[in-house]
């Protein structure tokens, strides 16, 4: 996705309802919160997910291209609001049918994304189906170590 949006000209077009700075707190850069924003489309999360999510994803910390030593991900609230300046402005509108424009010339196709989280968590530990029978594919592991235990 990163090669084929075209970041300055999305920019463009929220600039001139993007907040000055003038009064309040300085605003976050608007391509910042514009790789927020898509992302939190994209994974169907909501504005406290993808603020964790950023957090706990390298590809989505890579994506966000924020310098981690001296920059935060913009919180929650930060992404709400910028979430309104742009579905208020119509923009988000503008900006889903050029990108589906873009793939639809590159050949290529987008679907929602989904997170896995991969915690372990205590369950009993039998792994009999309905005959009482031991599935042969079916493996426990315990947490901390890095093997499979049957």
């Amino acid at each position: 996705m990163d090669g084929i949006i075209p970041w300055e000209y999305w920019v463009s077009i929220i600039r001139p309802c993007y907040p000055s700075g003038k009064r309040g707190r300085p605003p976050k850069n608007i391509e910042t919160m514009l790789r927020m924003y898509l992302m939190q489309n994209w994974f169907n999360l909501s504005d406290e997910g993808i603020e964790d999510a950023i957090y706990d994803s390298y590809a989505m910390r890579s994506f966000m291209r924020l310098d981690f030593l001296t920059e935060q991900v913009p919180d929650a609230t930060t992404l709400l609001h910028f979430r309104h300046l742009i579905e208020e402005n119509k923009i988000g509108e503008k900006i889903f049918d050029d990108v589906k424009s873009r793939l639809e010339k590159a050949g290529l196709m987008m679907h929602g994304g989904t997170i896995v989280d991969a915690t372990i968590i205590a369950a009993p530990s039998s792994t009999k189906n309905r005959d009482g029978k031991r599935d042969p594919e079916m493996h426990q592991t315990k947490k901390g170590t890095s093997g499979i235990t049957e």
